[in-house]
């Protein structure tokens, strides 16, 4: 099969914009779309088979009270193609069309895919209902604001779970699912109370994972923007599973800071979680 030759035909997507943007932004619990069909039919297809394995080279391995999740966030390390999908969603007309969308001007893709890139989850994964951090780790004025997801599972099941909920602003409750269907691009405002997470685990099958390209957006503050590192929430049902997600929480927001002090990546974190794993178990 020949490679694709457009990935996002984004002369539909501007075409689209009026009547995108007053759901985008009116949408409970905060803005947010969901948008089907959102690359190319052939890109999507061809993105998807690129996708490496959990246990292939560059694996960030996230495995902790709040999240067990794995993330391949060096471009240099992406494959071609998966790297070519994400450096369109970073190209300036694309960046304009998520302003229009948003209503955020002076949006800027961050070309170290901070916590982002690709990310995969197994059998039993999950990530807790929480809200993301608000700095860059390495560009202290750097505020982020948009996230785009892209899922990438062909023939996904309701029975599987993997939905990503958003809750609302209180934590009270669920607000909205989104399920993570081929070829579906999430793209929501990153707020300091924008809740959102899978937080059950994942039930597709062993040899199955649930993947998506994760990219964030970001605004240049004149000044340095307070930092909040990644705030997870228990929900009202998690119970006494509640101090654990708190304590956890506060070992990252730990971890969060020495790394914005010292410049480290999170492949030093890799490392240092995947020990623990192997302890626990």
């Amino acid at each position: 099969m020949s490679t694709p030759t457009r990935i996002i035909d984004l002369d539909r997507w501007e075409a689209q914009l009026p009547g995108l943007v007053d759901g985008y932004r009116t949408a409970h619990p905060f803005p947010f779309t969901a948008i089907d069909d959102f690359l190319e039919a052939d890109a999507a297809t061809e993105a998807m088979h690129a996708f490496p394995r959990v246990q292939d080279e560059g694996w960030i391995h996230y495995v902790h009270v709040n999240e067990k999740k794995h993330g391949l966030n060096k471009l240099d390390r992406l494959p071609p193609y998966l790297r070519k999908v994400i450096e369109e969603l970073n190209t300036d007309r694309f960046v304009h069309w998520l302003e229009k969308l948003t209503g955020i001007d002076g949006l800027h893709a961050d070309d170290m895919l901070e916590g982002g890139g690709l990310h995969q989850s197994q059998r039993g994964g999950f990530l807790n209902i929480h809200a993301d951090f608000t700095v860059h780790p390495h560009k202290r004025n750097w505020k982020r604001r948009v996230n785009v997801l892209v899922y990438l599972n062909e023939g996904w099941q309701p029975g599987w779970g993997g939905d990503l909920e958003l809750w609302e602003r209180d934590m009270s409750a669920c607000g909205q699912k989104v399920a993570p269907l081929f070829n579906r691009c999430v793209i929501f405002n990153t707020d300091e109370d924008s809740y959102h997470g899978l937080p059950d685990p994942i039930m597709c099958p062993e040899g199955m994972t649930r993947k998506s390209i994760a990219l964030y957006y970001f605004t240049i503050e004149k000044d340095a923007p307070r930092l909040r590192t990644t705030n997870y929430r228990a929900r009202p049902k998690d119970g006494i599973k509640s101090a654990a997600i708190w304590l956890d929480k506060q070992a990252i927001a730990g971890y969060t800071r020495v790394k914005r002090a010292f410049g480290l990546n999170d492949d030093f974190m890799s490392r240092v979680l995947n020990l623990f794993g192997r302890k626990r178990s």
